[in-house]
């Protein structure tokens, strides 16, 4: 048999195809479903937070973070375990977070039987009639078609300070003419305001804001818009029936301090009455 030496080899390769998962792995769909997860806790926030009162904001809040004592009674005693033994019955007893009711002690902060001291009862008693005054100022929502368009210029909000009342402009419906004269809707919220506090006894703060002019008015003084603006309001609310002598202060604000970012928006022409926490 002969052979032909100038024939090339043939040469066979063989590919080795490895299938790992598909589509570059599934990595991809644990991170997306993370991902899904987030998005639609994110959004289930977002609905509870409009959905919820601020009472019940703070119900949820003080649910997940306790600072009283689940139970009114409990064991009592200066030991390491906070009792005299922990195979005992027979211990003291401590109401709340506070010491022993009979033999308190230093190393539990001792402030008496009730573990609190009467200034905490107070401010808690004046901050809830604050809210009972908010309450009743939503409550009023729906009462007729005329109240309920009024009660859209007003917001409110419990703070530090107290419970503070803002009264805004909305668009072509303004609480002061150009005279700085009160209008109807201003008339009809010093009312609805006077007659929703009647619960409390705070004395209250009077403050005005007005929206920046254009460069073109801008010798218009705004210091003085703002003190005559307060100085109405605090008649307006006098001859609603509030004694005169719960008016603390009034304060012109000029254009200083916006509401929105647009210094010349309409929402910046306002009035905050806050009602002052009691010490």
């Amino acid at each position: 048999m002969t052979t032909h030496k100038n024939v090339a080899p043939v040469i066979i390769k063989r590919k080795k195809i490895i299938v790992s998962g598909g589509h570059h792995g599934g990595a991809w769909k644990v991170a997306y479903a993370d991902f899904v997860t987030a998005m639609m806790a994110f959004f289930m926030l977002m609905w509870l937070l409009n959905a919820t009162t601020e009472q019940q904001r703070k119900g949820l809040a003080d649910y997940f973070s306790p600072t009283f004592a689940i139970n009114r009674t409990s064991g009592g005693g200066d030991s390491s375990f906070v009792g005299d033994s922990i195979f005992t019955e027979d211990t003291l007893t401590r109401q709340g977070i506070g010491a022993s009711t009979i033999h308190p002690t230093e190393s539990v902060g001792s402030r008496g039987t009730s573990g609190l001291d009467d200034q905490g009862v107070q401010e808690d008693e004046s901050l809830n009639a604050l809210r009972d005054v908010q309450d009743r100022l939503k409550a009023r929502s729906g009462e007729s078609a005329v109240s309920d368009d009024v009660l859209k210029h007003i917001v409110t909000a419990v703070t530090d300070e107290g419970l503070v009342v803002e009264i805004f402009d909305r668009p072509n419906r303004a609480l002061f003419d150009d005279e700085n004269r009160p209008t109807q809707i201003l008339t009809h919220l010093a009312q609805i305001l006077v007659e929703s506090a009647q619960i409390v006894t705070n004395p209250i703060a009077i403050e005005a804001h007005v929206a920046a002019t254009p460069v073109v008015f801008a010798d218009r003084n705004h210091w003085k818009d703002t003190v005559d603006r307060a100085e109405v309001m605090r008649g307006l609310i006098l001859a609603s029936g509030m004694p005169s002598d719960r008016v603390a202060r009034i304060t012109g604000h000029s254009d200083r301090e916006h509401r929105v970012r647009n210094p010349m928006a309409t929402r910046n022409n306002r009035l905050e009455i806050i009602f002052l926490r009691q010490n």
